[in-house]
């Protein structure tokens, strides 16, 4: 294995992270993300809800990562609008839709138990 090759696929990696939070919804999910963790450590949670959280912001995160990825080649490769090129795009969106409402289904399962007594 070739360090520098190695150490450089972390600096694309970056790169392609920074040029992604230009994107309105990748802010919006990193926001998001600030204030569970925010509100995670003013709640007693234990380690596994912890667990549980990273995994979905980390899927969030990693799910908008692709959809601007997919958007980004989608119109690299049909710069005029096509019906299935709107269809690529819609249903990478849709992804990222599926997991962030997961998402704050989770994130109500684990915190609404801590905060009111059903």
């Amino acid at each position: 294995m070739n360090a520098r090759k190695f150490i450089k696929s972390f600096r694309y990696a970056m790169q392609g992270i920074a040029t992604a939070t230009k994107e309105q919804n990748l802010r919006f999910h990193l926001l998001s993300a600030i204030i569970v963790i925010i509100v995670g450590l003013l709640t007693d949670l234990s380690r596994t809800e912890w667990v549980i959280i990273t995994l979905v912001i980390a899927l969030v995160i990693g799910a908008e990562l692709f959809n601007t990825a997919i958007e980004r080649v989608v119109d690299l490769a049909s710069p005029q609008i096509h019906p299935l090129a709107k269809q690529a795009k819609d249903i990478a969106a849709g992804a990222v839709l599926v997991f962030a409402g997961a998402s704050v289904i989770i994130g109500l399962l684990i915190f609404l138990p801590k905060w009111f007594s059903f």
